[in-house]
């Protein structure tokens, strides 16, 4: 009776005590990161495998984007040899012998998402992870998928494999095991479908229907040039009205976001009427012969364009506008007829005064001189210490003066000169001069022969064959009573006050420019032609170019070293023009070569006349920007971005500028 009792005793703490030491064991093995995982793996492939014997016991509806911790696992089954087991091989054992419930909690947001199907989460990071977009995707299909359908169902690490009639609990279970990693991303889940990362959405491209579309087009000509197509009329008169639609979609566009509703609708006829051609042209050979041909005839097109386009915008370039040509002759008529010519310039008596800021300008170009003088004085700190020293040729001398009678800049002073008084400037002193007056450079210019050409454009412009252009080199016979002067060109504009680069240290040197080797066409070797031995023997072919158009020159230094003389021997060596070609910047970089100072570069900004990605912050910091090229601001062909801070010195509302129709 005794052992009776001690057996049932027994049983009864086996029966009591068992569960709650393998409970506790298992809470105690539970606490690593690892171990957790581990668990969430092993309860998802136990899960699965009692599905397939009908065992699974279903989970609540709602959607967790994070499994929490499991309050108890419950055996339906009992297990002779389940404890001395390790757990992977009792999970293993299971799919036979047993079924188990997952008993878990959720927080409120979980809570919050329970109408968020995990089926989105999953196949949505699956998309994310081929980089590709929902809607590129869905726009490329044969169907009208809406955001909520074009997911693809398949798992992307190829673990599991879906099929139509699994149930959502088990998507459930699976997205558990996916999500556990990627929690983040199941959280931003709305209730249209899965929403990329924002590494994912920076990298979908904004115009890929643009380009789709483009391709589409492409596609459809070279099907419609091919025989067997041409020999299928319906297909030849369907692909041709899907071509006219969709080119009336594209149109001009260039973003997605430009495109009209109907984009998806005339894409996906596109893509069924080619594959219609796609089934009756099986020749890859002669599809991808009329691909090349196609390819051959662009490449040509684009040059003969490119070429074309370099001979207009050097023929608009050397081309004075209607207004601009008006504006002088209006000028000197009013000049002479109201008798401007008696009437002379105040405060002539600082034209000399060493201790003002003097600057050089020699344009013929009236309204862009009164940009530079207008920005200059308008920044100025005291306007009246400024003194400014145009010199223009003989046509334009008179307008010149009466603009500038008319219009006075303020506190400053000004001169007009006539070159055509500057009776020591002669063939028999400038070597420049006699060049180029010489039949040689006249046929150069002038032939109608060469002008056809395109080689050598850029030094066709009539500015090279005027003096005024060359001028710059004879600084101290102009200004023989100063000491410094800061050479400006007329296509430039002043935004800060320029008053600090008197007192700059040129160090011995007779040039300060801003230096211009960011590039390698601002190098030596761009300018100067070093197969020439006397170039190569003299000159570094890396050394750093700088501009013309802000030079501060110390006309001290100049006559010291005798820099005109310099220019002088360089000239006559280069008469036949084969150490140069025309222009005034490479003489500049022979003549100052190892006497120019290098200026801080927020002093000078160039690119504004050919580049228009200038950097917006070097534009805001530069003192002087500068429209060097073609695209000048007084032209229609100016870069819009830039025009403006030309035109803010310009009032359009002058009396002049009204009759002749100048209009910003």
């Amino acid at each position: 009776m005794l052992s009776l009792r001690n057996i049932v005793l027994l049983l009864l703490s086996i029966t009591v005590f068992a569960p709650i030491v393998l409970y506790t064991d298992r809470l105690s093995t539970f606490n690593s990161p690892s171990t957790k995982q581990d668990f969430i793996e092993d309860v998802t492939a136990f899960s699965l495998s009692a599905t397939d014997t009908g065992h699974l016991n279903l989970l609540p509806q709602e959607t967790s984007s994070v499994l929490k911790e499991p309050v108890g696992v419950v055996y339906t089954e009992d297990s002779t040899d389940t404890k001395n087991l390790s757990r992977d091989l009792r999970l293993m054992e299971s799919r036979e012998h047993a079924s188990a419930r997952v008993l878990y909690t959720t927080t409120e947001e979980d809570q919050a998402q329970r109408d968020n199907p995990i089926k989105q989460v999953t196949d949505g990071i699956k998309q994310g992870n081929q980089g590709g977009s929902i809607s590129a995707k869905a726009d490329s299909t044969s169907e009208n998928v809406s955001g909520e359908d074009a997911i693809d169902v398949d798992d992307n690490d190829g673990k599991h494999t879906k099929s139509a009639q699994v149930s959502n609990q088990e998507s459930h279970i699976k997205a558990t095991k996916q999500e556990q990693p990627a929690t983040e991303t199941s959280s931003n889940v709305n209730k249209r479908g899965p929403i990329l990362s924002n590494k994912q959405k920076d990298q979908t491209p904004s115009d890929a229907r643009v380009q789709q579309l483009k391709d589409q087009l492409i596609q459809a000509k070279v099907y419609l040039s091919l025989p067997a197509v041409k020999a299928t009329p319906h297909l030849t008169r369907e692909l041709r009205l899907r071509v006219k639609e969709v080119t009336r979609t594209l149109g001009d566009r260039s973003e997605d976001a430009e495109l009209p509703r109907n984009v998806n609708e005339r894409m996906k006829a596109m893509e069924q009427s080619l594959l219609k051609g796609k089934q009756i042209q099986d020749d890859c050979a002669a599809f991808v012969k009329k691909l090349r041909a196609m390819l051959h005839s662009t490449e040509e097109q684009l040059r003969a364009h490119k070429k074309q386009a370099l001979l207009l915008t050097q023929l608009t370039a050397k081309t004075l506008p209607k207004g601009l040509h008006c504006l002088p002759l209006r000028l000197t008529t009013e000049y002479y007829y109201s008798n401007y010519s008696q009437k002379p310039f105040p405060k002539q008596e600082k034209l000399e005064d060493p201790q003002l800021y003097h600057y050089a300008i020699f344009s013929d170009n009236i309204l862009a001189t009164a940009v530079v003088v207008n920005s200059v004085t308008a920044n100025a700190k005291d306007a009246s210490k400024h003194v400014f020293h145009i010199v223009s040729d003989r046509l334009n001398y008179v307008a010149m003066r009466m603009w500038f009678l008319v219009n006075p800049p303020g506190k400053a002073t000004i001169q007009v000169q006539n070159i055509e008084d500057f009776t020591w400037l002669n063939s028999s002193y400038s070597p420049v001069l006699k060049q180029l007056n010489s039949p040689a450079m006249i046929d150069y210019y002038f032939k109608a022969h060469r002008a056809t050409s395109d080689s050598n454009l850029k030094y066709r412009n009539p500015k090279y064959l005027s003096i005024l252009n060359h001028l710059r080199f004879y600084l101290p016979e102009i200004f023989p009573k100063l000491n410094k002067v800061l050479f400006l060109d007329d296509d430039i504009v002043v935004q800060k006050d320029l008053t600090g680069l008197w007192s700059v240290d040129l160090k011995g040197n007779v040039n300060g420019a801003v230096e211009t080797c960011g590039e390698n066409f601002h190098r030596f070797d761009r300018y100067l032609n070093f197969s020439n031995p006397l170039i190569a023997k003299n000159f570094d072919p890396r050394a750093c170019g700088w501009a013309y158009g802000m030079n501060i020159f110390d006309l001290a230094e100049w006559k010291r070293q005798n820099i005109t003389e310099v220019y002088h021997n360089w000239q006559n060596l280069n008469h036949d023009r084969t150490l140069w070609k025309l222009g005034t910047l490479p003489p500049g970089l022979i003549t100052f070569w190892k006497r120019t100072f290098p200026l801080n570069r927020s002093w000078h900004t160039l690119g504004l006349g050919y580049n228009p990605n200038v950097n917006q912050k070097d534009i805001d910091r530069a003192a002087v920007i500068h429209y060097n090229g073609n695209l000048k601001p007084w032209l229609e062909i100016s870069i819009p971005r830039f025009r403006g801070y030309w035109t803010k010195y310009v009032n359009y509302n002058h009396v002049y500028l009204r009759e002749c129709n100048i209009n910003p």
